[in-house]
């Protein structure tokens, strides 16, 4: 699979991420602009399972970005949230899902949970 756009979608779809929330639910469509040009990628999510193909119905939430953006959210060289408060991306509909895009896409390369750090001991107290 050479289309790395593709390639994020399909992992997804064979694994969701453990930190989606078992009983999340609902449908995100993304439209990536490239040239004038949209690419429409659908995701259902149910029980912590993550259903993907290629249509452009409706959604709760719809991502709209540029395919060369995606490619950096995808890598983990950009934040969804962070990209929404930019303009990098923008969305119409339920706001939960875009702050569920944090669990989908993978953190920045070498980021590591801060109680790594501490050795996995909670806070001072």
């Amino acid at each position: 699979m050479s289309d790395p756009i593709e390639a994020f979608f399909a992992q997804l779809a064979r694994q969701a991420p453990e930190r989606l929330l078992r009983r999340t639910a609902g449908m995100i469509r993304f439209e990536l602009e490239e040239d004038g040009a949209l690419d429409f990628w659908h995701l259902t999510i149910s029980h912590g399972r993550i259903a993907v193909d290629r249509s452009a119905r409706d959604a709760d939430t719809v991502i709209r970005t540029r395919r060369d953006f995606f490619l950096r959210l995808a890598a983990g060289e950009a934040k969804p949230l962070t990209a929404w408060l930019r303009n990098d991306l923008t969305a119409e509909g339920h706001f939960r899902f875009v702050v569920l895009l944090e669990r989908l896409f993978p953190a920045p390369p070498g980021a590591r949970h801060p109680r790594a750090l501490t050795g996995g001991r909670g806070e001072p107290g």
